[in-house]
């Protein structure tokens, strides 16, 4: 049994995944990235080995994805984050049609064909509004856990109105309605409301088709799903493993190159 692998260097968190001959999920992984992206990249990658209990020579080949993907120095090629975000999500909810990515810095909308090709994206590249960005600094505003703004927001019963369309001045913003005196999940669903509105904007300039599926780590939140599925009025598919389905995507490719040696067929490069 051979194994091929794929590593997602994120801007905030970096992922590994390792699939099977059958294209089966055997292994998963997950660590900060810090400064030392280099390292980031070999640790998810060798926690990713020990959650399968596997070897390093079993893995034929490796993949790198996202921000990083060329200091995934072990790895045998890169593919971009879009085309592995399109695969990961077509893989795990087959009719997909649309998928919004959302990370630490940016945020993408990909309109893919039913095997996984990416027809059209954009992403917000001027600004980290609606963004894991944006939410981090309305945690640091208000003094909370990152993983308890969602939860806390969904409390929410008279939210406020974010207007800032400037991650900078996010901070501000939430520092000033909580002086005013709302309540502290007022201000969390009005971040998440906000969030919302731009990721619907973007999936608009692709087309939101029926099947809609979320990545990336802020698909975790559960009030950013609650607040895009209601702006989009249509139910996002996600799950647990859709944090990782860009280094899903990135080992499945890895996966097509170890089949298409063995036919003796080249693989077409998906950069």
């Amino acid at each position: 049994m051979a194994y091929a692998a794929g590593v997602d260097v994120g801007s905030t968190q970096t992922k590994a995944a390792i699939v099977d001959e059958a294209g089966r999920i055997v292994a998963r992984s997950l660590t900060d990235t810090g400064a030392n992206v280099v390292q980031a990249a070999e640790n998810a990658f060798a926690m990713a080995l020990d959650d399968g209990k596997l070897r390093e020579e079993e893995v034929e080949y490796v993949i790198g994805t996202g921000y990083g993907r060329y200091r995934v120095t072990f790895g045998n090629d890169q593919v971009t984050e879009i085309s592995c975000h399109a695969r990961g999500a077509v893989h795990l909810f087959p009719k997909t049609q649309t998928v919004v990515d959302m990370g630490g810095q940016d945020t993408k909308a990909i309109r893919v064909a039913p095997t996984g090709e990416v027809l059209d994206f954009c992403m917000n590249d001027k600004c980290a509004a609606g963004t894991g960005r944006f939410l981090g600094a309305a945690a640091a505003a208000l003094g909370i856990p990152l993983d308890e703004l969602g939860p806390r927001a969904l409390a929410s019963t008279r939210p406020v109105k974010i207007s800032t369309t400037c991650t900078v001045f996010a901070e501000s913003e939430v520092l000033s309605w909580l002086g005013k005196g709302k309540k502290i999940e007022d201000i969390l669903w009005g971040v998440h409301v906000s969030i919302a509105l731009r990721s619907a904007g973007l999936m608009q300039r692709v087309g939101i088709d029926d099947e809609v599926t979320f990545t990336g780590g802020v698909s975790r939140n559960p009030a950013v799903v609650e607040a895009l599925e209601q702006r989009i009025q249509k139910k996002l598919n996600v799950s647990e493993e859709c944090h990782y389905l860009g280094a899903v995507g990135a080992a499945l490719f890895a996966l097509d190159h170890i089949l298409a040696s063995r036919a003796g067929h080249p693989v077409e490069g998906v950069k």
